[in-house]
């Protein structure tokens, strides 16, 4: 039994710590400042009452980015030196965003406890190494991200914080290796475990989802499959689940050892970044000689985002949480007594909303931010959720779910092919357009303009809301800039109160309705970690069934070019074209 101390450092208060929905996110170079990390953690831990702290079991992990080893060893010792029983560590420090959820909800120690919260360690899908991004983030006994009471808490404190507490002497935590280490200070023991990152949460799967007839499905010689984790944490999850578990071929996976620097690339899952499973499915830019697979997937640096392609085909985010909203009570025995409601982020398109209504669920819009979601969950209002930036899960943890995600798709292609298998296979592409056929077609697209100099980007978010003042004005330009384009019939910014707990979130992105059904939304997202990022969202709606099978970007074109005359975007940010089209 090793004895610590708990030293108290004097420190002072170090500008800009201020978390967002995703918690604080800055350079590895802003994080290794001297007191940096520490300060945060403390604030977190005088944020917290004392029952969730002082004899409390809590969960250190994360997407296992470049600092993250030496992140989990300092807040192991401030857990210890301020009180904590227990902390729990993913086996290599690696747990994704979703399994952390899974583990506060759902793991019980060999003593019977209970883990009442979890540091994250993650910039999700930014960039990870030495020059790139690290981030931490505090969730709650609910398994969901911290609300915003705590988190206003959190930066109070680090605008005053005087000290924090460790414990100096306490050796390193071997976290290569499972097993408990004791340790005994100055209030009693204190405990370390490392444990296998992935078997508390394919067990949830497997609670879910009728693994026998997806095992079926990637058994079948007609059905091909790929996954790519984009050397993120998902690659501690695939083998056990795809391979393992579901039977399927380890040459499927792509990109699937977990590195610290994501292997140099961007792991984010889009048509941009993840290049390699883009060029797999046939959608690279050059014609590849293979026969694309029939259903292709990826996840982010932590896991709780994804992206699903078909052959040759691109499921937009937005259609995909409608496609598994519509299919779920059917294809997935977790839901087979009914959905409790569905609900988007305001961004999203409405596709979802459309068979909300078609199937009579309660509905919701909510601000971008998971932890929206997570009071609906709470309450029982909610089964299903997504956002348009590839984040979709359900009511069985409180974060999105990049591997939940995939094995719903993979559930509905086993369930509309359930007696096909030697035949045809209905295919990806099949049940989206299906799906187009029913409930109509959102096109859809979002421009984003990375590490624009902050103060342009308020000036052109300022500019929109002076604009929505007088529609006249903007029909003006509306028509100035093409006249197919039907008139604005409403603007306004994005207000929620919540139906929970009441609270109010003001200014969550400005938009624009056109008579059609037609929107252009506006946001500026705190997600980089230099610079502003505006996101400009485009969606039309279209019902007609001989227009549903046009390109999207020839669809939207019309709209595209009134948001950037509307926005006057050059003009403000300099930049002629966006980072990334999605």
């Amino acid at each position: 039994m090793v004895l610590f101390n708990v030293s108290r450092i004097d420190t002072t208060p170090i500008d800009g710590q201020k978390p967002g929905t995703s918690g604080l996110r800055k350079k590895v170079k802003v994080f290794v400042q001297p007191h940096y990390l520490e300060n945060f953690v403390q604030a977190i831990f005088n944020a917290l009452t004392a029952e969730k702290v002082r004899g409390a079991t809590l969960v250190v992990s994360g997407d296992g980015r470049y600092y993250s080893k030496e992140a989990i060893q300092i807040i192991t010792k401030m857990s210890a030196a301020n009180g904590v029983r227990r902390v729990w560590v993913g086996q290599n420090g690696l747990l994704s965003t979703p399994a952390v959820s899974a583990v506060i909800r759902e793991r019980v120690g060999a003593d019977g406890s209970k883990a009442t919260g979890a540091f994250i360690l993650t910039a999700s899908h930014n960039p990870g190494g030495p020059e790139e991004d690290f981030g931490i983030k505090y969730n709650m006994e609910n398994g969901g991200p911290a609300p915003e009471g705590i988190t206003d808490k959190i930066y109070e404190n680090t605008t005053t914080i005087k000290e924090y507490l460790t414990a100096e002497d306490l050796p390193d935590v071997d976290i290569t290796k499972v097993g408990v280490t004791n340790f005994t200070g100055p209030e009693g023991p204190f405990d370390v475990e490392v444990f296998d990152s992935a078997s508390d949460y394919i067990k949830l799967m497997k609670s879910i989802f009728d693994f026998e007839a997806i095992r079926k499905l990637l058994l079948s010689p007609k059905f091909s499959f790929c996954f790519d984790a984009l050397h993120g944490v998902g690659g501690a999850y695939a083998k056990s689940t795809f391979v393992d578990e579901l039977g399927a071929q380890e040459s499927s996976l792509l990109n699937c050892t977990p590195k610290e620097d994501f292997g140099g690339g961007h792991p984010d899952p889009n048509l941009t970044y993840a290049k390699e499973l883009v060029a797999r499915m046939g959608l690279g830019k050059s014609e590849t000689q293979d026969e694309p697979p029939e259903f292709g997937a990826a996840a982010d640096g932590d896991a709780d985002r994804n992206m699903i392609l078909g052959k040759r085909f691109f499921v937009t985010p937005s259609d995909s949480v409608a496609i598994i909203a519509a299919n779920a009570v059917e294809a997935i025995p977790y839901f087979s007594a009914g959905l409790k409601g569905v609900a988007r982020s305001m961004p999203t398109s409405a596709a979802l909303d459309v068979v909300a209504k078609h199937l009579n669920l309660k509905f919701f819009e909510v601000p971008t931010g998971w932890k929206f979601f997570g009071n609906l969950m709470d309450a029982g209002l909610c089964s299903i959720c997504g956002e348009e930036s590839f984040g979709t899960g359900s009511d069985h943890i409180r974060e999105k779910d990049g591997i939940w995600a995939v094995l719903a798709w993979l559930s509905i292609l086993a369930y509309k092919n359930k007696d096909n298998l030697e035949d045809k296979l209905i295919t990806v592409e099949d049940i989206v357009r299906q799906h187009w056929a029913t409930y109509g077609r959102h096109y859809y697209t979002r421009y984003d303009y990375e590490n624009v100099d902050a103060g342009a980007a308020k000036e052109l978010m300022a500019y929109l809301v002076k604009l929505q003042s007088s529609l006249s004005e903007v029909n003006q330009i509306v028509k100035g800039a093409r006249s197919d384009v039907s008139n604005v019939v409403n603007a306004d910014e994005f207000e929620y109160k919540d139906p929970v707990d009441g609270s109010i979130s003001s200014h969550q992105g400005i938009r624009y309705f056109f008579e059609d059904g037609s929107r252009l939304i506006f946001r500026l997202s705190g997600t980089g970690s230099v610079g502003a990022t505006i996101r400009l969202y485009i969606e039309q709606y279209e019902k007609d069934p001989s227009k549903i099978g046009r390109l999207s970007h020839e669809a939207l074109a019309p709209l595209v070019e009134v948001a950037l005359k509307l926005s006057k975007m050059e003009e403000f940010t300099g930049r002629s074209a966006p980072t990334v089209i999605t």
